[in-house]
C-alpha cells in the first residue's frame, strides 16, 4: 500500500480565520471549534465559537456567503425552527 493511497478518500483539514471582539485576538479555528445556527431571519443566523486566547464566547452573525463557507467546510449546523 502506498502513501497515497492509504490516505485517499480522506478530507483536508479546513481552517478559517475568526478575531475575538473581547481580547482582539486574531487565531484560525478547525471546523470542530466552530458552530452555525441558521434561523428564519438574517438577525437569528450567526455562527459561535470560544475564543482560544481569552475563553470568551463570541457570536457573529453570518450572512449567506458566510453560511455557504462554514457549510461547506463542515462547521455543524443547527437550524432554528419557529414554534408558532
Amino acid at each position: 500500500m502506498t502513501v497515497a493511497s492509504a490516505f485517499a478518500g480522506m478530507r483536508r483539514a479546513v481552517l478559517f480565520r475568526a478575531g475575538c471582539p473581547d481580547c482582539r485576538g486574531r487565531f484560525e479555528l478547525a471546523a470542530g471549534a466552530l458552530r452555525l445556527a441558521i434561523g428564519a431571519t438574517s438577525r437569528t443566523t450567526f455562527y459561535s465559537f470560544t475564543c482560544p486566547d481569552c475563553g470568551a464566547s463570541v457570536r457573529k452573525p453570518a450572512g449567506e456567503r458566510i453560511v455557504e463557507l462554514l457549510t461547506g467546510g463542515g462547521v455543524r449546523t443547527l437550524r432554528l425552527h419557529s414554534t408558532v
